[in-house]
């Protein structure tokens, strides 16, 4: 196939067909860039992002308002967890059980 296109490419010698198979491809990324993707963009759902909020959630809703909320609801403590910052309450060696 792409024997046959390179034949089927006007111009003689390799200069002229590279030259103009560069020509090709940018013409036909500048189609895409400035035209199938702009159009197509409302279309796919890139921006479509919907964070839900569920109670005991930081920043959740209170009383069913979306815009209120209470960022002290469903925090631990980490004095009270025994953890503190840094602490990961799982191990990170090896995601297999080990043997017995």
């Amino acid at each position: 196939m792409y024997a046959w296109i390179w034949r089927k490419l006007p111009f003689d010698g390799v200069a002229g067909k590279l030259l103009t198979s560069i020509v090709l491809v940018t013409g036909i990324l500048s189609l895409f860039w400035f035209v199938v993707f702009p159009w197509a963009e409302p279309l796919l759902p890139f921006d479509d992002v919907q964070v839900t909020q569920e109670g005991g959630v930081p920043g959740a809703p209170v009383d069913g308002n979306p815009g209120v909320g209470d960022p002290g609801v469903g925090t631990p403590d980490p004095r009270e967890s025994g953890l503190d910052d840094h602490d990961i309450p799982y191990s990170t060696e090896t995601d297999n059980q080990l043997p017995r």
